[in-house]
């Protein structure tokens, strides 16, 4: 079980995280729809997954989304390198009704996302932009290289929870092991 905590002035986070887990999560952040897509997350990359967070809300919610996605790429990183015998690279498309959205990723120890979900607007009171800028905290503090593309739609809430499902989806099949792969790097690290 890894565990993290990130005071600022701003926000004050705990989470834990467990790589091979069951689903379980209990999340608390106070922004509802990011509380429902962590839940969603955890549950499709079979990941234990507890947050909660304290954040200045009543300015919005940009702080405490994007300080929860450092706060949960410092755990993935810590959980998931040195890497070995596991997959490394991992690739999903999720559907909800209307919408596709895939996520290729690659376990590289080099960040980088592409993220081409041209959607705006609110999610309820949730600003879609920020979806963006979790991703973007995940996966530069987790090390990880994620290509995340909507294929089709047109619900928001259904995008942008194809979006979180199929990070986790291809998150796990990268994490699936495989005893012969030892380092997967021709270089020997990542």
């Amino acid at each position: 079980m890894i565990q993290k905590k990130r005071q600022t002035k701003e926000t004050d986070i705990d989470l834990s995280l467990r790589i091979a887990g069951e689903g379980k999560s209990t999340i608390s952040t106070k922004v509802g729809f990011l509380d429902h897509m962590l839940e969603s997350f955890a549950k499709h990359a079979q990941i234990d997954l507890t947050v909660t967070c304290d954040g200045d809300i009543h300015i919005d919610d940009h702080h405490s989304v994007e300080d929860i996605g450092i706060v949960l790429g410092q755990a993935l990183r810590e959980a998931i390198y040195p890497i070995e015998k596991v997959e490394r690279f991992g690739s999903a498309t999720v559907v909800m009704d209307e919408a596709a959205v895939t996520c290729d990723l690659d376990l590289s120890n080099r960040p980088f996302l592409v993220y081409d979900v041209p959607v705006s607007g609110k999610i309820g009171s949730f600003d879609t932009e920020l979806a963006e800028e979790f991703f973007r905290a995940v996966v530069f503090n987790a090390g990880i290289t994620a290509h995340i593309v909507m294929v089709r739609g047109k619900n928001k809430h259904h995008i942008i929870e194809a979006a979180f499902k199929s990070l986790a989806v291809a998150l796990r099949r990268a994490l699936a092991h495989n005893d012969r792969a030892g380092v997967p790097s021709t270089k020997g690290v990542l």
